[in-house]
C-alpha cells in the first residue's frame, strides 16, 4: 500500500519561500506521475505542478516561474520550492501518485483521476 507524507508547510510573509517534502513509503517513483495539488477553503482542488516518470514536468500558469518540483528516487521523496510566495498561494498543499500510465499535463488537470494522496500540509502567506 502507498503512503505518502508531506511535510514543509508554514506560515510565511509574501515574498518569502517554502519547500514542501512528500516521502512515499510501499512505492518507488519508476512509473506513473507524481504531483503536488493545493486546495484553499471554499474552492476545488487544482494540480499546482507534476512530473512523470521520465521526468517531464508541468506547471499551472498561476505558479510558472516560482515554484519547481522535483524529486529524489532513492529517498522516494518528491519537493516542491516554493519562491516569491503571495497571499493566493494559501491552500492545504497535497501530494498525489498515479501509479498507471498517465500523461502529467492531462493528469494534472484532473485531480479524480490520483490513487494516493498525503494528509496534506498547510501553506499561509500572509501580505
Amino acid at each position: 500500500q502507498v503512503q505518502l507524507v508531506e511535510s514543509g508547510g508554514g506560515s510565511v510573509q509574501a515574498g518569502e519561500s517554502l519547500r514542501l517534502s512528500c516521502v512515499a513509503s510501499g512505492d518507488a517513483f519508476r512509473t506513473g506521475c507524481m504531483g503536488w495539488f493545493r486546495q484553499a477553503p471554499g474552492k476545488e482542488r487544482e494540480g499546482v505542478a507534476g512530473m512523470g516518470a521520465g521526468g517531464t514536468t508541468t506547471y499551472t500558469d498561476s505558479v510558472k516561474g516560482r515554484f519547481t518540483i522535483s524529486r529524489d528516487n532513492a529517498k522516494n521523496a518528491l519537493y516542491l520550492q516554493m519562491n516569491s510566495l503571495k497571499p493566493e498561494d494559501t491552500a492545504m498543499y497535497y501530494c498525489a501518485r498515479e501509479r498507471g500510465a498517465c500523461t502529467i499535463s492531462w493528469f494534472l488537470a484532473r485531480p479524480g483521476l490520483w490513487n494516493y494522496w498525503g494528509q496534506g500540509t498547510q501553506v499561509t502567506v500572509s501580505s
